[in-house]
């Protein structure tokens, strides 16, 4: 009889560790193997997939509402990188990078965003990546306060991004 293999996924994003997306998006996928968050430590909006090259990179153990994550001090595209080869030590299953508090819908964000960033460098290892984003009406609402996460939210998007990653890690 063989073993039982369960999935892998990295979730990352780019508005921080604390963002209540970043728990959203582990929310969307935690019944479908064994996540392991690693983000930003603090917002990095608007930094595509740029890497650190002249600072230090840190990585600092936390806790995103119960979930095991690691705080980098870098960008999206940093925290992907340490990810897999520095706190996996592998190659994930599955990259999820948000939920995005704000579309990633045009030319110009698509070129810009962290979010995105983070899901092309783990594509760029052949991993299934997924950049999943949230519309906000007010602009006010794209830098939210982490004490204030509510599921119900980004219940639509959890349901539709649990539904794709399914896919992926069955």
């Amino acid at each position: 009889m063989g073993t039982l293999m369960v999935p892998k996924i990295l979730v990352t994003n780019d508005d921080g560790v604390y963002s209540t997306g970043l728990k959203a998006a582990f929310d969307s996928v935690s019944d479908l193997g064994e996540v392991t968050i690693s983000a930003p430590s603090v917002q990095q909006s608007g930094v595509g997939r740029s890497i650190s090259i002249f600072e230090p990179l840190r990585i600092t153990k936390t806790d995103v509402g119960g979930a095991p994550a690691y705080a980098v001090g870098g960008t999206p595209t940093d925290s992907v990188i340490l990810g897999i080869f520095t706190i996996l030590k592998q190659m994930p299953d599955l990259v999820l990078s948000g939920f995005n508090i704000g579309e990633n819908i045009s030319t110009d964000t698509i070129t810009t965003s962290g979010t995105i960033g983070g899901a092309l460098e783990a594509a760029s290892y052949g991993v299934p990546a997924i950049a999943a984003s949230m519309q906000v009406l007010d602009e006010g609402q794209k830098f939210d306060d982490p004490r204030d996460y509510h599921r119900e939210r980004f219940e639509a998007g959890i349901k539709i991004v649990n539904r794709v990653c399914l896919l992926y890690t069955s």
